[in-house]
């Protein structure tokens, strides 16, 4: 490995040694994995092609991989030998793998997801390609300026990303807007605007390199040359417009669509990555198919929530005005290849586009559109709407034209039976299936968390890695001293690791015995950080009233952005910042209470914050969390959940036992009934006089002096118009969290809960979830051994 790292140095990066760059020893040892993982990626390919088994296509707005270095020399099983090469050539090898920017390729959950399913379809060596957009900037850097959201680019493209290639010859022109002929029973669409679509690829190898699979992420570009004229006249802002315009296509992950323009940016964005998808697979299809008509026999598509809904009219566009079929066989045909997943139950995020915007960027997809609802209202007589109010539903597109859709936690599940596609359920009672969440454990214990993973090892060897079940057998450990002690002095490692970090990054000194009580995900006000900080304030306020008690210190840790147009969040982030400016000066206080929010949450923040977590905040108002995968995380690395009966915590609590797992709140029964009496949030107030004095110090400016009209809009929203509840789960909230307290200073009992929380956690494997899909929607099947299929 040193010869290849030095050989890389020299003829890739042009650098000797003495001279080299910590980014040049970088992507030095990037090119030699990825010179490892292209044996393991053309081999998978020539089995593929060789045994020509379905394939499984995975159509995703974000992929949020993150740095890739540690997770393929984990996956490769190169950890030692890479460190010490790295050690050997004079290097630090941590200062190196360190080094790398994460791929700005997504956000949150979803993106997240995704990256844990194409690690696991690689693992189990299930055949699939994963298809994005590759973003120039991704969503936007966060940084505070006092105390408010800044955001920048995202620069994470300025240098060399090692893991890709470039495909010029798989490119394909995508249209928009223009006309549509009909001549002869044929549809012809003339786009006035187009852009090519140029495919970059990132090999996937899954578990010890058994298997390769495909990212394959979608650049814009312009179709024309250069407008030499142009630049000639003098022109040059003409002569570089078709440029500016396509690379502004897959420029900025989710554009604020506040505006009509930037409705229109999105709009492009969806369909540009989903045709260049659905055009590329279909060419696939047909180099060694002759029979359009057996498509579905070969190809699954999964839709990774409403953003590609498009798929449906564009695969029909290209089945009719292609290939020639009628149009009922052609939405019958697309309908057996795809399928959907939702991901949400608020309506807001279940997308619609004015009929108006549709027709002028995609007149050829409205007119089928059309033709697809007329085709479902014909068979379904008074079934749901696709176009409702001069909107196109994407939601219920997706749904129609999905021979399965499916929730990603057994409550949201019946909830989306229940709520959102009620009518569409009862006209096909079967197409609604539950695909529970999970994460990888390669990174999301195994590579995250070294000092935790030895330990396990010690005891349990690591087959665990790919038959996450085997952690049951900790159960076993949790009277073994041995075993309580090492599991809690690595927790200790990593919060002492983590509190050096945050003491450089934002200059907050932390005390590693402190319980680390951590809520990191997008800020939304259904997931409630808000009511997370209100108690943080009144917890504070009891401290000054009292400080020789018995308290336990807290460390409070936030993590998230907001999107750009979402003001009440961003004013959210700003209070938490206030508020902490004010804590953490707090001399009677002191070291009992801290708030620290470091900015840019990441997956590598992430990968800092939930091995050294003791609690993991699950807050959000019941029914609102589709399934969360923060939780899973949090729980499988040892941290005990404070939460409400949402989402995937449910199944979360069942499984580790509710004697492990802090239960608070309204159930999402409870929440529909409370909001249908008036004034409940003004009454919930004036019930609760510790939450009176929090929201009074607000108002009056407490945390912000200089400015003490700053939160009355958060404070009057509260009052009048709390429809994620959080005023009526406050006193519930809090007094679970002073159990919390009690629990956390009987240090014994707290291991042997933490670790009830690792050993319980093997069903919530990507692993289970991707066999799942593979038995339950896409009926696929692994091209690895047997055995390795069974085990995970």
């Amino acid at each position: 490995m040193k010869t290849d790292i030095l050989n890389r140095l020299k003829y890739s990066q042009g650098k000797d040694a003495e001279n080299a760059s910590v980014y040049d020893w970088r992507i030095a040892l990037s090119l030699v994995l990825r010179d490892e993982m292209v044996e393991t990626w053309f081999r998978s390919t020539k089995e593929t092609y060789a045994a020509s088994p379905k394939r499984v296509y995975y159509l995703s707005m974000e992929f949020l991989i993150g740095r890739l270095i540690e997770d393929m020399i984990s996956n490769l099983g190169l950890e030692d030998t890479a460190r010490k090469a790295m050690e050997e050539l004079g290097q630090d090898y941590d200062t190196i793998v360190h080094d790398e920017p994460d791929a700005a390729l997504g956000n949150g959950g979803l993106g997240r997801l995704a990256a844990c399913f194409i690690d696991s379809l690689a693992t189990l060596g299930i055949p699939a390609f994963g298809y994005g957009i590759r973003y120039e900037h991704g969503l936007f850097e966060q940084s505070f300026a006092q105390g408010q959201q800044v955001e920048k680019p995202e620069t994470w493209l300025t240098q060399r990303h090692a893991w890709e290639f470039e495909r010029p010859e798989s490119q394909y022109s995508i249209g928009f807007g223009g006309h549509v002929d009909h001549h002869e029973g044929k549809a012809y669409w003339h786009p006035t605007e187009v852009v090519m679509a140029t495919a970059y690829d990132t090999p996937v190898v899954g578990w010890r390199g058994m298997w390769g699979n495909t990212l394959r992420l979608w650049a814009a570009e312009p179709s024309n040359e250069f407008d030499l004229e142009s630049f000639n006249r003098g022109d040059y802002l003409a002569a570089g417009r078709s440029e500016a315009l396509a690379r502004t296509i897959s420029r900025v992950l989710y554009p604020d669509d506040t505006t009509e323009s930037g409705k229109e940016l999105r709009l492009k964005q969806e369909y540009f990555f989903t045709a260049a998808s659905l055009m590329d697979l279909v060419r696939r299809y047909l180099r060694d198919h002759d029979d359009i008509r057996a498509l579905p026999d070969f190809v699954a598509i999964q839709l990774n929530d409403t953003h590609p809904a498009i798929a449906g009219p564009e695969l029909v566009r290209l089945l009719v005005d292609d290939h020639g079929l009628a149009m009922d066989e052609a939405i019958d045909l697309a309908c057996r290849c795809l399928s959907y997943t939702n991901h949400t139950l608020l309506p807001e995020a279940l997308e619609r586009w004015s009929e108006h915007l549709m027709g002028r960027i995609l007149p050829r997809h409205m007119e089928i559109i059309r033709a697809i609802e007329h085709a479902h209202q014909t068979e379904f007589p008074n079934s749901p709407r696709i176009l409702e109010h001069g909107d196109v539903r994407m939601g219920e597109l997706a749904f129609v034209m999905a021979h399965k859709v499916n929730g990603v936690s057994a409550l949201h599940t019946e909830l989306v039976k229940e709520t959102v596609f009620a009518d569409l359920h009862r006209i096909h009672p079967t197409r609604i299936i539950n695909q529970t969440n999970g994460i990888t454990p390669r990174r999301w214990l195994h590579g995250c968390n070294p000092a935790l993973r030895n330990v396990i090892n010690d005891q349990i060897g690591d087959g665990w890695v790919t038959d996450l079940e085997q952690l049951s057998a900790l159960k076993a450990k949790r009277g073994d001293a041995g075993f309580v002690d090492a599991f809690s002095a690595a927790k200790r490692a990593n919060k002492v690791t983590l509190s050096n970090w945050i003491g450089e990054t934002i200059g907050v000194t932390l005390n590693p015995d402190a319980m680390f009580d951590v809520q990191i995900k997008r800020i939304h006000e259904y997931k409630r950080q808000l009511m997370n900080l209100l108690e943080t304030v009144a917890l504070w306020n009891d401290m000054r009233d009292n400080p020789n008690a018995n308290w336990t210190p807290r460390v409070k840790i936030f993590g998230g952005k907001a999107a750009p147009g979402y003001f009440v969040a961003k004013d959210i982030i700003r209070l938490i910042n206030d508020v902490a400016s004010v804590i953490n000066a707090d001399e009677v206080t002191g070291d009992m209470l801290k708030i620290v929010y470091p900015p840019n949450y990441n997956v590598t923040m992430a990968e800092r914050l939930i091995p050294a977590a003791d609690l993991s905040e699950q807050i959000s108002t019941a029914g609102k969390e589709a399934s969360g995968t923060g939780n899973m995380k949090f729980a499988l690395n040892g941290a005990l959940t404070i939460g409400t009966l949402d989402g995937a915590n449910v199944e979360i609590r069942e499984h580790v036992g509710s004697e492990n797992f802090f239960l608070f709140g309204l159930t999402a029964a409870e929440v529909m009934e409370r909001r249908t009496h008036h004034g409940f949030a003004r009454a919930a107030i004036e019930a609760s006089p510790r939450l009176q004095r929090v929201l009074g110090q607000i108002a009056e400016g407490r945390f912000a002096p200089h400015d003490p009209s700053r939160y009355h809009g958060l404070v009057g929203m509260l009052y009048d118009h709390d429809y994620f509840l959080v005023t009526c789960d406050f006193d519930s909230y809090f007094d679970t969290q002073r159990r919390v307290d009690i629990a956390y200073r009987n240090t014994q009992n707290w291991a042997s809960m933490a670790i009830a929380n690792t050993a319980s956690m093997g069903w919530f494997s990507s692993d289970r979830t991707i066999q799942g899909y593979a038995r339950d929607i896409w009926n696929v099947h692994s091209l690895t051994s047997p055995k390795l299929e069974k085990s995970a």
